[in-house]
């Protein structure tokens, strides 16, 4: 497991706000949590993987930070909505959603892709999605707006040899994301999303087959020549949820080395 260190805090940009992040047990999901608690902010720490999950509240709990872990399936929509009720209880708002949590496709040609495991992929990395927006946005309702970032990819640009499903399950995170900000935009509340190229994260470890030739093959995806880092992810992330973007809603912030370009 991965550690990720706390530096003191650096800014009080998101002080008194709460932040909800899904898939934040590791990889984009903890260092963005990191990031949010680093500069002020409240969060509820929300992953599939209990264990993972307290541990990077853990993190942020001993650097002086403010977190909770709550276990969260994002395929069940009664675990989301008890996650969500749960953070209120704790903090008494909700102000950001992060809906970050997704796995990988193994790759398959299209023919080849198991109808269960298409499933699974939809129902995570895009059902999950809808379901994070459609119990966070009455919550964002009530306490004034707020953001929400969705995490789609650079799959969800273009198309990728042997992945299909993940790229019609991230296509579909900017459509829904998309729409749903100009359902809200009166409202205070913005959607936008971030699509991370390849990141080194457990995920991608498991993607590249874990080898030294795995790892080099998805660098050389890279025109920047390296994976990028889950903390240049967090960056954008909060970018996006900050008042620095207050004018920024229905849009896809790409930062991915400038594979997709």
């Amino acid at each position: 497991m991965r550690r990720t260190m706390m530096p003191t805090k650096i800014s009080g940009r998101f002080d008194g706000k709460v932040a909800f992040i899904t898939g934040a047990g590791n990889g984009i999901g903890r260092a963005t949590a990191v990031a949010f608690a680093r500069e002020g902010a409240s969060v509820a720490v929300a992953d599939i993987a209990e264990q993972d999950g307290q541990e990077t509240a853990r993190q942020i709990e001993t650097a002086g930070g403010t977190a909770f872990a709550v276990p969260c399936n994002v395929r069940r929509s009664e675990e989301i909505q008890r996650a969500l009720q749960m953070t209120i209880e704790r903090f008494g708002r909700l102000d950001i959603a992060f809906n970050n949590a997704g796995i990988e496709q193994p790759f398959a040609a299209l023919a080849d892709i198991g109808e269960e495991e298409w499933t699974r992929l939809i129902d995570i990395d895009l059902r999950g999605v809808f379901l994070g927006m459609k119990y966070q946005i009455p919550l964002l309702q009530q306490y004034d707006g707020g953001a929400i970032v969705n995490t789609s990819s650079g799959a969800g640009l273009k198309g990728f040899k042997g992945q299909a499903a993940y790229a019609a399950a991230k296509f579909g995170v900017i459509g829904l994301s998309k729409s749903a900000a100009l359902d809200y935009a009166a409202e205070n509340i913005r959607v936008n999303v971030v699509a991370p190229g390849i990141v080194h994260t457990a995920m991608m470890d498991r993607f590249s087959g874990g080898t030294e030739e795995g790892r080099q093959s998805v660098i050389s995806q890279e025109p920047v020549g390296r994976m990028g880092r889950p903390d240049e992810i967090a960056a954008a992330v909060l970018y996006l949820c900050s008042d620095d973007a207050a004018f920024t809603t229905g849009a896809v912030l790409v930062v991915d080395g400038g594979q997709t370009t």
